[in-house]
């Protein structure tokens, strides 16, 4: 089992930034895909990025591409999300997530880490 924990959520006006961090343990050698998700007030959880962790190719949701960055560190077995040009839609809480099966769902979740972006 992989565990995860996020960090860096804040409270930031439009425009600004913020770098989410999620580090992983427990069975680290068996996570194939990092995602981000988040999840707004009254609504779905909703993909955001992810990251294959052998070979390090990335994906974006259409609402977030050119903004948000998603990499890894090795060393550290920690995800991040950079997020530039944050909009008030960004709010929400993003979660850091797992998939420990090649093209099986995500399997493992964080607890979560609440982004507030102020007009």
């Amino acid at each position: 089992q992989v565990h995860l924990v996020e960090s860096g959520g804040g409270l930031v006006q439009a425009g600004g930034s913020l770098r989410l961090s999620c580090a992983a343990s427990g069975r680290t050698f068996s996570r194939v895909t990092l995602g981000w998700f988040r999840q707004a007030p009254g609504k779905e959880r909703e993909f955001v990025a992810a990251l294959r962790w052998s070979g390090g190719s990335t994906s974006y949701a259409d609402s977030v591409k050119g903004r948000f960055t998603i990499s890894k560190d090795n060393a550290k077995n920690t995800v991040y999300l950079q997020m530039n040009s944050l909009k008030p839609e960004d709010t929400g809480v993003y979660y850091c997530a797992v998939k420990t099966v090649l093209g099986g769902p995500y399997d493992g979740w964080g607890q979560g880490t609440q982004v507030t972006v102020s007009s």
